[in-house]
């Protein structure tokens, strides 16, 4: 006859729940190994965002320095294209 702490119907449902309890175990464990790995990947990630954005923003500051640097430049373009028209118009005076 089996004893009332080792009878079959008794046993079963024991290990079943204590199947259960190491599965839920496994799984919080699995859970919490991801939910680490998962915090680590976005502080990976905000660190990058922020050296993107402060790369982005060295690359606008020298975006518009450079327009204002070409500006200049077509200005000062413009300014030697009237002076040599000018000389030009004077030499053109001086052979006639």
């Amino acid at each position: 006859m089996a004893t009332p702490d080792t009878s079959p119907t008794e046993s079963d449902p024991l290990a079943s729940l204590e199947e259960r309890v190491l599965r839920a175990v496994e799984l919080v464990s699995q859970l919490r190994s991801e939910n680490e790995s998962l915090r680590k990947q976005i502080e990976a990630d905000t660190a990058e965002r922020e050296s993107a954005t402060t790369a982005m923003a060295a690359l606008r500051s020298d975006n518009e320095r450079l327009n204002e640097e070409l500006d200049a430049l077509r200005s000062e373009r413009k300014q030697v294209r009237t002076r040599i028209e000018k000389l030009l118009g004077q030499m053109d005076l001086l052979a006639e």
